[in-house]
């Protein structure tokens, strides 16, 4: 084992490094409302290599239902265009000049849900990086006893902190989750 100290911010820092993981997840669900993080990191093919829309073009919101693409290169439209078609989100850019217009349509029923499903898969897959991040902290615990370097009450201290920090993070998840999905049924 590499780490011979434990560090409960350490976990505390992965921990929302997986919820802020899900945020930039949940933020690119459509929900039929526009949103700049619905695009913003989708991957172009750009100058040779692969790089995020928010690097190529400013993207507004000049209407609830609208996104404009202002592209900065001209020779890269094509490119954004093709990345935002690929990207199946359900939009179709109009392109006038260097700026790309998204309509956002409106969601159906059956569309939302499918959409609250990925919002659930998304969930899962944080709660589970926020597990692991947990059973990281307890496996440094027990091999610190092992080692003798801390003493059992030690190890049962500190495993409860560890403990009482994935259940906030576990419900922070849940926060996040409950309020997505009562953006994308709200509509």
């Amino acid at each position: 084992m590499a780490a011979t100290t434990f560090d409960l911010n350490d976990l505390k820092r992965r921990m929302q490094g997986a919820l802020a993981s899900l945020k930039q997840e949940l933020s690119g669900l459509r929900t039929g409302r526009a949103s700049a993080g619905l695009v913003e990191h989708i991957q172009v093919e750009a100058y040779g290599s692969h790089m995020p829309l928010n690097q190529l073009a400013t993207i507004s919101v000049p209407e609830p239902r609208l996104l404009n693409v202002q592209v900065w290169d001209r020779s890269m439209v094509h490119a954004v265009e093709k990345a935002i078609s690929a990207a199946n989100l359900g939009l179709t850019p109009t392109t006038e000049g260097q700026v790309l217009k998204l309509r956002i349509p409106e969601l159906n029923e059956e569309r939302r849900r499918e959409i609250v499903k990925v919002a659930h898969k998304y969930a899962e897959g944080a709660r589970v990086a926020v597990r692991h991040v947990r059973r990281d902290g307890l496996d440094l615990l027990k091999h610190l006893e092992k080692d003798h370097k801390i003493s059992e009450d030690d190890h049962k201290r500190q495993a409860a902190e560890v403990q009482k920090a994935t259940d906030g993070s576990i419900a922070e998840v849940e926060k996040l989750l409950a309020a997505k999905e009562k953006e994308i049924m709200t509509v």
